[in-house]
C-alpha cells in the first residue's frame, strides 16, 4: 500500500500524521504551504476541491476528512488499536472525533479569523467572544470526561490525536490551559509521545523551509 499524507504545519492535517506514525505505516509527506496559497493551485485543486488538508492518497485515490482518514488508518492497521476493541466504544471513539471534526474546530477557525465568519468589520470581538463560550463549554465536558483516566479510553486511540490537535490549537489561539486541569494533563502526555514529537519536529522544520523560501 502506497500512502502519501499532504500536511500543513499547524493544521489539523497533525492528525492523522500522529495516528499514521502510531501504526507505524510507511507513509510519504507532501507539504503544502497555506501561507502562500498553495492549497489554492490548480494542481491540489485536483487533489481536494475543497482546498484543505489533509489529504491521503492511497494507492493513487484520494481521501480527505479527519474522521475518515481516521478511521481508514485504524482499520488499515488493526494491530495498533487505534480504535477502542468494543464495538460500542468504537463508535463512542468516532463519536468524539466527530465532536472535534464539528463542535470544536469550527470554532478555533472562528477565533483565527472572525473576519472570514461575520463578513462585518468591528464585529470580530463578538464573533471571538462566541466561540470561545463554545470552546469552554465543550472543553469542560471533555475535562469530566478524562478526569481520572490518561486517555478518552483504556489506550491511545485515534481520538486522542484529534482532540490533541484541537487542544492545542486552543492554546495558541489564548485559551488558558489552567481552566482544564484533565485536558492540560492529557495534553502534557500527547507532548511526550514519540509521535507527537516526531510531527513537532516535522513541523519546525517545515515551517523553516518556508520561511526561507519566502
Amino acid at each position: 500500500m502506497n500512502l502519501t499524507l499532504y500536511y500543513a504545519p499547524v493544521a489539523c492535517s497533525l492528525v492523522p500524521y500522529v495516528t499514521l506514525t502510531e501504526a507505524g505505516a510507511p507513509f510519504a509527506v507532501e507539504t503544502v504551504n497555506l501561507r502562500a496559497q498553495q492549497q489554492m493551485s490548480a494542481e491540489y485543486l485536483k487533489l481536494n476541491p475543497k482546498h484543505k488538508v489533509p489529504v491521503l492518497v492511497v494507492d493513487g485515490k484520494t481521501l480527505t476528512e479527519n474522521i475518515a482518514i481516521q478511521q481508514f488508518i485504524a482499520r488499515s492497521f488493526p494491530a495498533a488499536k487505534l480504535l477502542p476493541s468494543d464495538p460500542w466504544l468504537e463508535l463512542q471513539s468516532i463519536a468524539l472525533m466527530s465532536w472535534c471534526a464539528a463542535g470544536i474546530h469550527p470554532f478555533l477557525t472562528r477565533i483565527n479569523a472572525p473576519i472570514k465568519v461575520s463578513g462585518v468589520a468591528g464585529t470580530e470581538e463578538s464573533v471571538t467572544k462566541i466561540a470561545m463560550d463554545a470552546l469552554d463549554e465543550s472543553f469542560k465536558i471533555l475535562d469530566g470526561k478524562l478526569a481520572g483516566h490518561d486517555f478518552f479510553f483504556e489506550h491511545f486511540t485515534a481520538c486522542d490525536a484529534y482532540f490533541y490537535w484541537c487542544f492545542r490549537r486552543a492554546l495558541q489561539l489564548g485559551v488558558k490551559a489552567e481552566a482544564y486541569p484533565n485536558c492540560a494533563a492529557h495534553f502534557a502526555r500527547m507532548e511526550q509521545r514519540p509521535s507527537v514529537k516526531k510531527v513537532l519536529q516535522f513541523e519546525k522544520e517545515t515551517m523553516a523551509a518556508f520561511a526561507k523560501s519566502a
